[in-house]
């Protein structure tokens, strides 16, 4: 890295890179220019779920990148890494064109696992990229626009699955309608507290969502076919069937964590190249697996801009350590919250009231930096 001036690109806005640009000054003092590698908004998975459910509306989910990025001077091409040449350092973009650099940072969240693509005729629908529930929720919407309430599968036992079947069954009653919806998990849950998935469960049957253990395999008019040989009634299949990282990965030649996340230290540099930085749902620290979510990225936010603008000062690399145990919090959809940390959970409408104050602090915070305001 010899140039005067360290070209760092930062591929992504996810919540990290989000607060990196807030540090561009301190970058470009040490010597360091990014640059940032995205499309033009952010939408904030904390608040995807409140806007799915129609208690929120879209666009307090929504962050305009280009207007942050602009507010910190920071270079910004609306678009995504497609391509990386780690012999040339030079990356080729979703456009075609070509982006040399000394450094590149990943940030850039995951997509939906679909445990295979189900033949058959039927609408399904991926959880991630966010960006897709739009066109879930439009599609719900022209079924309560018709007055039906359409049926609905939601593959995965996991939280996201819990949470988005909570949010669709939400969406229907504030629309007067009774959900007709099955939570379809391959095993038992294990997740959360034994007793707090007793409650959850509860919650949830008495709003119409069952659950029951299976696996998808087809599809055909009006049903999902199982691999029991069962049929499920199945307007609109929902996969929440585990996240991995973007298909990227698989060509960088890198080592990568089981699912495809790349495998960095605590330093969030790759093993088997110091120019290769990544954080958030799209990393696994070696040695500190944790699970994708939003709080990961945010807490290593500060030691990636240190060691971003170490690569220009010479300074020492400093070094992260994901936390034991964090707070998340389903929202249910119906004005109540799951929250857990470790053991302790709680479920009620306090657990929501706190998710929002969170999140929209976080994205109002964001919001207001970069100077972007918001019709009432």
């Amino acid at each position: 890295m010899s140039r005067s001036r360290i070209r760092v690109v930062l591929a992504g806005a996810g919540h990290a890179h989000l607060r990196v640009l807030g540090r561009a000054g301190t970058l470009r003092a040490a010597g360091v220019e990014p640059i940032l590698v995205a499309p033009p908004a952010f939408h904030y998975s904390g608040l995807a779920t409140a806007v799915l459910s129609g208690a929120l509306p879209p666009e307090r989910a929504v962050l305009d990148v280009a207007a942050l990025a602009a507010r910190f001077g920071v270079p910004h091409i609306a678009g995504k890494v497609a391509a990386v040449d780690r012999q040339a350092r030079r990356l080729c973009l979703s456009d075609g064109q070509e982006l040399a650099y000394d450094a590149v940072s990943f940030n850039i969240g995951s997509v939906t696992d679909p445990g295979g693509d189900l033949p058959g005729e039927g609408e399904t629908w991926r959880v991630k990229p966010l960006s897709g529930l739009a066109g879930l929720r439009a599609r719900l919407d022209d079924h309560i626009a018709d007055g039906v309430s359409p049926s609905i599968v939601v593959a995965g036992g996991g939280p996201t699955g819990f949470e988005v079947a909570a949010a669709l069954a939400g969406r229907m009653e504030r629309a007067g309608l009774s959900p007709g919806m099955v939570i379809l998990r391959r095993s038992t849950p294990d997740w959360a507290p034994g007793r707090a998935l007793e409650r959850l469960s509860a919650a949830l049957q008495s709003r119409g969502i069952l659950q029951t253990s299976g696996e998808a395999t087809s599809r055909r008019p009006g049903e999902v076919l199982l691999s029991d040989g069962r049929a499920l009634p199945c307007d609109l299949l929902v996969l929440a069937t585990g996240l991995q990282a973007p298909a990227i990965f698989g060509g960088l030649g890198l080592p990568l964590f089981a699912d495809g996340r790349l495998e960095v230290g605590p330093t969030l540099q790759s093993p088997g190249d110091p120019t290769v930085f990544a954080v958030g749902d799209c990393a696994v620290i070696t040695g500190s697996p944790r699970p994708p979510a939003g709080v990961f990225g945010v807490r290593a936010a500060p030691t990636l801009a240190h060691n971003l603008a170490a690569l220009g000062t010479g300074a020492r690399l400093a070094t992260y350590t994901p936390q034991a145990r964090w707070l998340s919090i389903l929202d249910l959809g119906d004005g109540t919250g799951l929250a857990l940390r470790g053991r302790l959970w709680s479920l009620g409408r306090g657990a929501l009231i706190l998710k929002r104050r969170l999140d929209l602090g976080f994205i109002d915070g964001l919001r207001a930096t970069s100077g972007e305001m918001l019709e009432d």
